[in-house]
């Protein structure tokens, strides 16, 4: 997970501004799934700006938010210190600096593709109590929406390492079979399309690892190209982003 640490420098502020959090209704799915009580310890690994932390802790639930990249983490503890429930980590996916078998569930908000997966595996089967889960979700664009496919062309053409949103997670099952236990999981989706104003959908698409920082080449490039594409698609001075909130749930 280390390579998380320089993409995403200097981007904490961005990040949380403007990228979105998960729906209530994923919430309460994740809840009644676990079947986790007001006394239920849960694990947020790969935390960053405490976005998925933060729904978590608001629901009553005690959170230890694990999170290497020094900004990330920064941010989330100055908009978290006041809930009583939240403890944040400087580790690793694969060394969270949690003891051992104390966890009821784990969850990992658009991260689990920076993990080095058996490492973390062997870090999950650790920290978690028996018969405990592993929760991994994702906000993903919809490809079959025409401006998201507009989206991913111009990040190909301006972001050098860009390799597809989220890396493509949702087009690599055989990652998560290899993953979860026996290769069962619970795979469900939920609809949280987003609406953006113009400010918000550049800050969105500048939030993203591989986006060109405001020092580097082909940033104003790419800040044009995708103001363009608001204009193109947006109505009123607003837009919506086709989005599904991605979820996969499993013993390892």
């Amino acid at each position: 997970m280390e390579t998380t640490i320089k993409p995403f420098t200097g981007k904490a502020a961005i990040y949380s501004k403007y990228r979105p959090n998960y729906p209530e209704e994923y919430i309460d799915y994740l809840i009644s799934f676990n079947k986790l009580t007001p006394n239920s310890r849960i694990a947020d690994i790969g935390a960053g700006t405490g976005i998925l932390t933060e729904q978590l802790v608001a629901r009553g639930f005690k959170v230890w938010a694990v999170e290497p990249n020094f900004d990330m983490r920064t941010l989330a503890e100055k908009s978290l210190k006041s809930h009583p429930n939240f403890t944040s980590l400087p580790g690793t996916a694969e060394e969270t600096n949690i003891e051992n078998a104390s966890m009821d569930l784990i969850t990992v908000g658009q991260a689990f593709h920076w993990f080095v997966k058996d490492k973390f595996k062997r870090e999950c089967q650790r920290i978690l109590k028996a018969n405990s889960n592993v929760a991994l979700v994702w906000n993903s664009r919809d490809s079959s929406s025409p401006l998201v496919k507009e989206n991913a062309e111009i990040c190909k053409r301006f972001c050098l390492a860009f390799k597809g949103f989220s890396k493509n997670m949702d087009e690599t099952p055989h990652l998560y079979k290899e993953f979860f236990r026996a290769g069962k999981y619970e795979y469900e989706i939920f609809r949280h399309d987003l609406q953006y104003h113009q400010e918000a959908f550049v800050g969105r698409n500048l939030s993203s690892s591989y986006a060109p920082k405001p020092t580097e080449e082909n940033y104003s490039q790419f800040v044009e190209a995708i103001v363009g594409l608001f204009q193109k698609y947006s109505k009123k001075g607003m837009l919506v982003v086709s989005n599904l909130t991605r979820s996969y749930i499993g013993q390892v």
